[in-house]
């Protein structure tokens, strides 16, 4: 599928928007793992979608499927901390979806899948270690907390009591953010790696009806034009909606 030449065809569009769609809303169910992770570390099944959309379609569906995800929990959920958090999701999905699906838009082999799984898990969580040290935590500090660590420490504090303000980062970094995110990468990319093939297929199958060979231009371009103007809609709403919820509703 990703090896299409026409990036704006029917099927691609309708995969994005519903890869899209099932990203969100399972990153809209996020649970907290308080038994081992603060609790404002909430975890999602929603990289699993992300990761079999962007083998199946390409790393420029998979940045798109991204802004889908982010665009439906800014409806559904609103945003707490000024779109510091999307910003920071925005970082990290890319990170995960742009080379991983270069390399295995390269190489579309076993070896290749592997490959692709590793590297875009590695650089997700250098990403996600990146925004939370540079981001998120100081975006909290100064502006949420008004310069002070102590709430940050109190949430800490049940799992790590020897944490103080100096050393917060050595535990907040690297015993907190970076295991939860090899666990998240993990677990999404056995799962892509095991069901990949079985929805490639039924995408295949969708293409087949969506753009049937031997279909004359004028019917082809057309199905296009509707499965592209029903993504652009779908888009535009949801960034009305997000700002309307922002700008009138939490106001």
């Amino acid at each position: 599928m990703s090896n299409d030449r026409s990036f704006f065809n029917p099927t691609r569009i309708v995969m994005i928007a519903l890869f899209g769609a099932l990203t969100g809303l399972l990153h809209i169910a996020k649970f907290p793992l308080s038994f081992a992770f603060p609790g404002f570390l909430e975890f999602d099944f929603s990289d699993i979608p992300l990761f079999i959309g962007t083998f199946a379609l390409g790393p420029l569906s998979g940045c798109l499927i991204v802004v889908v995800k982010i665009l439906i929990k800014l409806v559904c959920l609103g945003t707490a901390n000024m779109f510091v958090g999307e910003l920071a999701n925005l970082l990290i999905g890319w990170a995960f979806v742009i080379p991983a699906g270069l390399l295995y838009r390269r190489f579309r082999t076993l070896k290749g899948a592997v490959l692709s799984l590793v590297a875009g898990s590695v650089c997700s969580v250098v990403a996600a270690i990146f925004a939370n040290r540079f981001l998120l935590i100081p975006f909290y500090v100064e502006i949420m907390f008004g310069g002070s660590f102590q709430p940050l420490l109190g949430m800490m504090k049940p799992l790590f009591p020897a944490i103080t303000e100096a050393n917060f980062y050595s535990f907040y970094l690297w015993v907190s953010v970076l295991p939860f995110n090899v666990l998240r990468c993990l677990i999404a990319s056995l799962l892509c790696f095991f069901v990949y093939k079985h929805v490639s297929r039924l995408i295949n199958r969708l293409s087949e009806k969506l753009s049937p060979q031997g279909a004359q231009d004028g019917a082809a371009k057309k199905r296009t034009a509707i499965a592209f103007s029903a993504l652009a809609l779908f888009i535009a709403l949801l960034v009305l909606f997000a700002l309307l919820r922002y700008f009138v509703f939490e106001s």
